[in-house]
């Protein structure tokens, strides 16, 4: 790979990092606080590229390195004919310019997958692989505004009914929204994806679902949930975490949100 590959590979991924950070693609990756730095990044390597060219562009030129090597070895014959020189061009000479390993070339793959693949955001398969992250009680809760019906995340609906035994619910209907799994024994579970940084450390947040549960069951599908707070608990057989439950009174499937993560939870 020469310095004109490197600063193409450099360009490219630099783009492809900024379409991504300039579209809600880069949600699919990290969380959406990051995204000024995730411009930044490819404003840096397309600079970077763009500075390869310019250098290269500007250093000079004297031929191609076999004629400058044989040249440099019938300079120092010393017959003047430049017959001990004639095997200087045949690859031995010192002066050839030195090729990069072409390990280099593995600089494309990242560029590769960023350009051709577009993963799909974690879902119940994942989910229910991973232990819930709702193992630390927060600090405290806010008051929930006015109105018989209040919307809340579902990691702040699990945070409440897990660790404030509802009482900051009120008996207030609530209104949440996650996508659907189930559980091996047929038990429904609302869940979000919570982030700290990106993708790679993301965990599930679970409420189980009882009451009036959808009749059919299909997991990665995104509801609105309306119910009550039930002191309904299990253990997640992953982690040993507490997952409450939401006593459903109503449900309806949604659209998936630009953002499938929770970026709410700070855990």
């Amino acid at each position: 790979m020469n310095r004109q590959a490197q600063a193409a590979v450099l360009l490219l991924t630099g783009g492809a990092i900024l379409h991504a950070g300039l579209t809600d693609l880069y949600l699919r990756y990290v969380k959406a606080g990051l995204r000024p730095l995730l411009l930044a990044a490819g404003v840096v390597l397309i600079a970077t590229a763009i500075a390869t060219v310019w250098y290269e562009r500007r250093s000079p030129r004297t031929g191609p390195p076999e004629r400058a090597d044989t040249d440099a070895h019938a300079h120092t014959d010393g017959d003047g004919d430049g017959d001990g020189g004639g095997g200087g061009g045949d690859g031995h000479g010192g002066g050839h310019a030195h090729r990069e390993p072409r390990i280099a070339w593995l600089m494309v793959l990242p560029l590769l997958a960023l350009v051709l693949v577009s993963p799909p955001a974690l879902g119940s398969y994942s989910a229910m692989r991973t232990g819930t992250a709702l193992q630390k009680q927060p600090w405290g809760f806010a008051e929930l505004p006015a109105g018989d019906t209040v919307r809340l995340s579902l990691v702040d609906y699990a945070g409440r009914a897990a660790y404030d035994r509802g009482r900051s619910l009120d008996d207030r209907r609530i209104r949440t929204a996650g996508f659907l799994a189930v559980g091996s024994d047929g038990t429904p579970y609302l869940m979000r994806m919570a982030l700290s940084c990106c993708a790679a450390d993301a965990q599930p947040v679970k409420i189980g679902l009882t009451g009036r549960t959808p009749t059919v069951l299909r997991p990665d599908t995104w509801l609105e949930v309306t119910g009550t707070y039930t002191g309904k608990q299990t253990k997640d057989p992953v982690n040993d975490g507490i997952i409450p439950f939401l006593n459903v009174t109503e449900t309806k499937p949604i659209k998936a949100p630009k953002d499938p993560y929770d970026e709410s939870w700070n855990g």
